[in-house]
């Protein structure tokens, strides 16, 4: 079974394929795919600070259906403290701009980007239209209203 959508690749920037690498996967097993910096030189994040990096592509996501959704790469964060100033980043179907990635780095030391090194993941996920239907009551389950560790610990 083979679950798979094509995704057109607009190249803003002519270093993509040159200096830059090409957005790809980097195991067979991956999610995501690595996000390079399309950057000219090296560039310092300082501790606690925010930058916006540019990824050198804009895409077509082929269906409204479809997102694509950029994470932080695990090793960055666990490593090194950098991650997403959004958490999360969302490409809708109708953005057509050029993917950038807004930089947080949450540790107590600077740090450098180089060119075309991976610095967030893009995965493609369904996406479900809801209606949103009022109600007064919900349906009950034995967890109910239990929220924020409610469940306890491991």
């Amino acid at each position: 079974m083979s679950f798979s959508i094509v995704v057109k690749v607009k190249k803003i920037s002519e270093k993509i394929g040159r200096s830059i690498p090409f957005p790809r996967y980097a195991t067979t097993g991956s999610a995501g795919m690595d996000l390079p910096a399309c950057l000219d030189e090296p560039l310092a994040v300082p501790p606690g600070g925010r930058v916006k990096i540019p990824t050198g592509i804009a895409i077509e996501i082929p269906f409204r259906h479809i997102v694509g959704l950029v994470f932080p790469r695990s090793g960055l964060a666990s490593k090194h403290g950098i991650s997403l100033a959004n958490a999360v980043g969302v490409i809708d179907s109708d953005y057509k701009g050029e993917i950038i990635i807004a930089i947080y780095n949450q540790s107590e030391r600077e740090y450098l980007i180089n060119p075309g090194e991976r610095i967030a993941q893009l995965a493609f996920l369904p996406v479900y239209e809801a209606t949103m239907e009022l109600v007064d009551e919900l349906g009950e389950t034995s967890r109910g209203t239990g929220g924020f560790g409610s469940t306890g610990k491991i």
